[in-house]
């Protein structure tokens, strides 16, 4: 069977927040080692954090939100942490307390701040870490810190050396200079060929975005690697994988939408028949507006209801 090659649904900093959230352990334990974290089944809270503050929407494409305990003194103590990714240099101390303040609001709890730079420029100069925010009595001054992550302040070749699946895909933004690409990329497509047991499909299809997206070698090269560790084969059962997913979603969305649609066609009905009754003159004005009323109230409960279950079907 034939397939139509997939475009790469992700952007920049969608690719970027799934990786991290995919492989949020990975994550820590390279970056932060001597930090002891505990991390629940579902720490994410972006929907969260933005059905809170949903002005903030179109500003947080790459940013992470997670709720999560930290070791401090020797106690487990619930935290939130902000993941903001960035992919060129820019001064994000005014931004990141910003939302540090969001963050305190929604759950109350002392907020851990993280900025990673993804962009491709060899720095000469660190960014500013730290936002003064207040003042004391003694005229001392008060900091918000925040931890900087540079991906390409890493080796390629040290990144692809780690276990870590992670740390593998991020060998593609560190710094590669005199590095082989071609190697980067069959290095990490071995991994994920030793691993496929371990990995459900999304994971496949989305690694194969990531590469795909960050490659630094010809098209024909590229497929050439895949071939020789029998990656195109995953990820072509993956496609179809996802065209039945999509299907099945399709026809669980036309269900509830009948099933609720009856419902709303009803309400509709008894709409009119008032509006004909008020007419005839069987019911008054004051009778008239009042279940009117009513019945429009119901309708948009409905609405409500539609929008809200076609909406959970599609996340199924």
């Amino acid at each position: 069977m034939n397939h139509k090659k997939k475009k790469n649904p992700k952007s920049h900093d969608q690719l970027f927040k799934w990786a991290i959230s995919s492989f949020i352990e990975d994550f820590f334990e390279y970056y932060f080692p001597q930090v002891k974290l505990k991390i629940g089944k579902d720490p994410f809270i972006d929907k969260e954090f933005i059905s809170k503050y949903e002005a903030l929407r179109a500003s947080l494409h790459g940013d992470l939100f997670l709720a999560l305990e930290v070791e401090i003194d020797n106690e487990m103590v619930p935290i939130v942490i902000h993941i903001e990714h960035e992919s060129k240099k820019e001064d994000m101390r005014t931004r990141v307390f910003e939302y540090l303040c969001y963050a305190w609001l929604l759950k109350k709890r002392p907020v851990w701040s993280i900025v990673i730079y993804t962009d491709d420029a060899i720095w000469k100069e660190d960014v500013e870490n730290e936002f003064c925010y207040a003042f004391d009595g003694l005229g001392e001054k008060q900091f918000h810190r925040f931890d900087v992550i540079k991906i390409n302040k890493d080796k390629s070749l040290d990144l692809i050396k780690k276990q870590s699946l992670l740390c593998k895909l991020f060998a593609l933004k560190a710094d590669d200079r005199g590095t082989d690409k071609e190697f980067l990329i069959r290095e990490i497509y071995k991994t994920v060929s030793e691993m496929r047991d371990q990995l459900d499909e999304e994971i496949l299809l989305l690694i194969d975005q990531f590469v795909d997206f960050y490659k630094k070698i010809s098209n024909k090269k590229f497929k050439q690697i895949k071939e020789e560790v029998e990656m195109h084969v995953i990820t072509t059962t993956i496609g179809e994988y996802y065209e039945i997913i999509g299907e099945e979603n399709k026809k669980i969305g036309i269900e509830i939408g009948e099933k609720i649609g009856e419902k709303i066609g009803e309400k509709i009905g008894e709409i009119k028949a008032i509006e004909k009754l008020y007419k005839q003159r069987i019911l008054t004005k004051k009778q008239y507006e009042i279940r009117k009323k009513r019945l429009k109230k119901s309708l948009e409960n409905e609405l409500k209801h539609k929008e809200a279950a076609l909406g959970s079907s599609i996340e199924l």
